[in-house]
């Protein structure tokens, strides 16, 4: 049994399975390696050798359990024909959506465009480095992608009332994104992704009368498409404001906590298991700081099933020495 199969299926507490949320990239310098010849970030994660070589960098250098992935989740608006772009400094920058054409495009067509995708996860799920680590695959949540679509960039500075005024654009677009999110799904499992994970990167932004139209209803929907298959599903909604009614609504194979979320708060009211919550910063501080913040995580998750991981994304500046150290402080707990 995999790592990953033992929390979700056996609920083992005795022993912490470790993946770090985009442990493949930008802190790595064999990863930097590769990005500087391949400036454009698309164009990379549509090169099957690339993103593969990429995916499995992490496990050739850390004990870590399962590979995520090097891919993103813009790849789905990409899918659906729409121009994405990724600036340095600024983030992605999305094109105009044609509804016309996204309202009449086919599964086919979609694929045509996200195949390396799924050829990628094909070679990683063949490798001997992934013989005993789960395969982790990923979608964007609905509501994310939603946000990314219509803002057609980042939403670091919020979003304005008008972004809601358009109701029948936003309903077609999540009807669109349902269907696609599931075939996305579908294709990565049928080549060897054996966890999926939702990120919900936006989840804070939605106030609670409108909780239930963007993140519970269209959230459900996956997560029961995803156990309809068979493979365990992780939610990553960063930033919600009650993680227990998310947990009691959406019900997912685990749910990944943020940095800004209580540990504590976490233990006494979520059953199921519970992945993430350290922040990524600590791995920028000494041995010592980042040794008592994860024995902190251990030693609150100890009789919960519980995957080590970060509340956010690994940093860039983060040396690459320092989650070796994290890496083996998880195993030898």
């Amino acid at each position: 049994m995999k790592p990953l199969d033992k929390i979700f299926i056996n609920k083992n507490t005795t022993f912490n399975p470790i993946w770090i949320m985009r442990q493949a990239g930008r802190y790595l310098p064999e990863f930097r390696a590769i990005r500087k010849s391949n400036p454009d970030f698309i164009k990379l994660c549509l090169n099957k050798t690339l993103s593969s070589e990429i995916t499995l960098q992490p496990i050739k250098r850390f004990n870590l359990d399962a590979a995520i992935i090097f891919s993103d989740i813009l790849m789905v608006p990409f899918g659906l024909n729409q121009k994405v772009e990724f600036k340095k400094n600024i983030g992605p920058i999305l094109g105009n959506i044609d509804f016309e054409k996204v309202l009449k495009l086919k599964e086919s067509d979609f694929e045509k465009k996200t195949s390396p995708i799924y050829n990628m996860l094909n070679l990683v799920s063949k490798n001997k480095l992934t013989e005993n680590k789960n395969i982790i695959g990923f979608v964007g949540a609905p509501w994310t992608l939603l946000v990314y679509m219509i803002n057609k960039k980042s939403p670091k500075t919020g979003i304005d009332n008008s972004f809601f005024e358009n109701n029948s654009q936003i309903d077609n677009l999540l009807l669109i994104l349902d269907k696609f999110l599931k075939f996305h799904i579908k294709k990565q499992i049928e080549n060897g992704a054996e966890v999926i994970q939702i990120f919900d990167s936006w989840a804070g932004l939605v106030d609670n009368k409108n909780l239930q139209k963007f993140i519970y209803s269209p959230t459900l929907k996956l997560v029961e498409y995803t156990k309809s298959l068979n493979i365990p599903v992780i939610c990553f909604p960063r930033n919600i404001k009650n993680y227990k009614d998310y947990c009691d609504i959406i019900n997912p194979s685990a749910i990944c906590i943020d940095y800004q979320t209580d540990p504590l708060q976490i233990i006494k009211n979520i059953k199921i298991p519970v992945q993430g919550g350290m922040d990524p910063k600590v791995l920028l501080t000494d041995k010592d700081s980042l040794k008592k913040e994860t024995k902190k995580y251990l030693d609150i998750f100890k009789d919960h099933p519980y995957i080590f991981n970060l509340g956010h994304g690994v940093l860039p500046e983060t040396d690459p020495s320092m989650m070796d150290y994290l890496v083996k402080m998880v195993k030898d707990y």
